[in-house]
């Protein structure tokens, strides 16, 4: 039998115990070591263990990238459960459907400036929710204080299997509502050996870590450092200032993030004298990158190169360091080892080599499929061919590009927006009688929130009565549109579907940057 999650963070604890993880954030900075770090996240697994978390159960955690959040989905995965990040951002009203719907029966919280029991109050009752741990804030009645949680380890012994569901992170699609992607201890050590072959890992190198925790990118970069053992470097919340220094202070080598990411250090960096000369590799996703982004870092000495992944199927392509410029400039690299591409037509059919086509994906990473099962039919073809969604297409060399995007979403700042959801609450505004959002091109984080509106006889309708909207309705601020078009009427197919293809279009054809 293969090795769990649990499995590899003992061996890589027990390799390379001095290896070193750092948490950065308001609060200040802690630097442990992975023995420390384990020692730690045993003590949190035997309080879980108190509380009746028991293999199989989901554990829900939304924390920013600090310690104790890094320890409870540690802990979870020692006691063989299904560790649930969620993305910091989220609201009352996601927080409600993610809960719910995962059956999570413990909510590890850190609340922020929302207090603990005004929180948990608009999310209401949850049947299978037994206990919520609150970090950092008054703890409401019937709720546990994270420092209670304690004890000897409850994990020696433990059996799981590495096949058994270990994660569940929920991502934005074309509905209203997130979808749960739900992964096993194969599936993402898979990801991980995938990406040694492609980007620098191990003690000898540091990583600095800089997507959110509940994203699968966030949830890889804590697995880097430990089930990877490589030192890490990681942002509670970001601050671009922040990580150019830390780059400078711990010689950061390598690291993943969007373009917006790469492009705020390199603009911090000029601004306040940042040393950045130890940074090598980085590598670019979560969203379209412009070659100008890529030849920007070449000229300061780091080799930037693109990679390309979903929470589906962490990374399917990706550049190396090694590749001729040109290809990492345009192309977003090379099929990842283990796994199989193919670009097909409407009617499943391979494309020629330069032909654009559905980008579908099958391999040891890819996920178990989609916590709502009805969701799985229309998510493969005949084979496990996972679809994407996007499109693309190989050149002579191998080199795969994506294109464009059939999906329905709003990629901001490598964060996925359903725009159906926004349009959603929109439509629940009095004055807006219809309503459609688009991806609007940014330059920096690129894409932001556009909304074509239509509107009562007389009404007007501004950014700032559509984020007072968004946010009473308890959605995270990075959905509120960005830009605000009101329009007589929206263009529609004789069934009554919105045409966004033509608002898009509109936009291009008007050089409106809105």
């Amino acid at each position: 039998m293969g090795a769990t999650i649990a499995d590899q963070i003992r061996r890589a604890a027990a390799e390379h115990p001095d290896v070193r993880v750092v948490y950065h954030g308001p609060r200040g900075t802690v630097e442990i070591t992975l023995a420390e770090h384990l020692r730690r996240a045993e003590a949190v697994a035997a309080g879980l263990h108190t509380l009746g978390v028991r293999r199989g159960d989901v554990v829900a955690i939304q924390v920013p990238h600090r310690i104790e959040g890094a320890l409870a989905q540690q802990a979870g995965w020692l006691l063989g459960a299904v560790v649930l990040p969620i993305v910091p951002i989220y609201g009352p009203k996601e927080l409600g459907f993610i809960l719910g719907q995962s059956g999570a029966s413990v909510f590890v919280v850190a609340p922020g400036t929302t207090p603990a029991a005004d929180l948990l109050a608009r999310i209401g009752p949850l049947p299978a929710l037994r206990t919520t741990v609150v970090i950092d804030a008054d703890v409401p009645p019937g709720a546990v204080a994270w420092e209670r949680l304690g004890g000897h380890d409850a994990t020696e012994g433990l059996a799981a299997d590495p096949a058994d569901r270990a994660l569940l992170v929920y991502t934005s699609g074309t509905t209203a509502d997130p979808k749960g992607v739900q992964h096993s201890s194969e599936t993402l050590l898979a990801e991980l050996a995938a990406m040694t072959d492609f980007f620098p890992g191990g003690p000898d190198v540091v990583h600095l870590a800089v997507f959110p925790a509940g994203h699968v990118a966030g949830v890889l970069g804590l697995l880097r450092a430990l089930a990877g053992a490589t030192p890490t470097v990681s942002l509670e919340k970001w601050d671009a200032a922040a990580a150019a220094a830390l780059i400078g202070r711990y010689r950061v080598s390598v690291s993943v993030g969007a373009p917006v990411h790469l492009l705020a250090i390199l603009d911090a960096a000029r601004e306040h004298g940042h040393d950045l000369s130890s940074l090598r590799d980085y590598m670019l996703g979560a969203a379209q990158v412009p070659p100008h982004v890529v030849a920007r870092a070449n000229e300061l000495g780091i080799v930037a190169y693109r990679g390309y992944g979903s929470s589906e199927h962490p990374t399917i392509s990706s550049g190396r360091a090694t590749d001729p410029e040109e290809k990492r400039l345009t192309t977003d690299g090379r099929v990842t080892p283990g796994n199989e591409v193919r670009l097909v037509d409407d009617d499943g059919a391979d494309v020629p080599t330069g032909q654009d086509g559905e980008i579908v994906v099958r391999g040891p990473e890819q996920f178990l499929g989609y916590l709502d099962a009805s969701l799985n039919e229309s998510a493969y073809l005949p084979g496990g061919w996972l679809r994407t969604g996007d499109v693309g297409r190989f050149d002579d060399e191998g080199y795969l590009t994506v294109t464009d995007r059939k999906k329905d979403i709003i990629v901001r700042g490598g964060e996925n927006i359903s725009s159906k959801e926004v349009e959603d609450v929109l439509g629940t505004h009095p004055d807006v009688l219809a309503a459609a959002v688009v991806g609007v091109p940014d330059p920096r984080y690129g894409e932001r929130v556009g909304a074509f509106v239509v509107l009562r006889p007389g009404a007007a309708f501004t950014v700032a009565d559509a984020d007072a909207h968004v946010r009473a309705a308890g959605l995270a601020r990075q959905k509120t549109p960005e830009v605000i078009r009101v329009v007589d009427d929206l263009p529609r197919t004789p069934a009554g579907k919105v045409q966004k293809f033509a608002l898009r279009t509109l936009l291009r054809e008007s050089n409106d940057e809105l």
